[in-house]
């Protein structure tokens, strides 16, 4: 699907805040109400708009420690440690990458005990993990919220 710089707007505005009506993102974007929703129908049907959501502050939410955690596993076994990751709670994004290691975790916990827990006791004992390596999170920004950087 080819995009222009309005569907990119209208995207904007959506992470934003995807509760806003679409009459306040028409506004926004300087398009008709009817044009906003022909154009968020579209993205969604063909998969660019996946889902709305929430953005949680993890800190009050009782999530007082994040980390990024690498690992290295053995090449053949992707499916079975995507598996066994989706099952670990504590796992709130998983990405497989390039480079020295070969999947990326963004971990939170409740505290570094819990976080220690996690790394040492699940993702360690998963198998076919050969390495890990952690790197704490001191502070969370979401750029493309300009609200909240603003706010900070």
């Amino acid at each position: 699907m080819q995009l222009d710089e309005t569907d990119r707007q209208i995207m904007a505005e959506l992470r934003r805040d995807g509760r806003a009506a679409m009459s306040v993102v028409a506004q926004a974007v300087h398009i008709s109400r009817a044009n906003a929703y022909a154009r968020v129908n579209r993205m969604i049907e063909a998969g660019v708009i996946t889902g709305f959501g929430v953005r949680i502050d993890p800190v009050r939410a009782g999530q007082h420690s994040s980390a990024y955690v690498e690992l290295s596993i053995r090449q053949e076994s992707w499916q079975q440690v995507r598996e066994q990751l989706l099952r670990i709670d504590a796992v709130a994004h998983i990405a497989l990458i390039g480079g020295e290691f070969d999947v990326i975790l963004l971990v939170r916990a409740r505290d570094n005990r819990e976080l220690r827990r996690v790394v040492l006791e699940e993702l360690q004992a998963i198998p076919e993990v050969r390495t890990t390596r952690t790197s704490l999170i001191f502070e969370d920004l979401e750029p493309l919220d300009e609200a909240a950087v603003s706010a900070r």
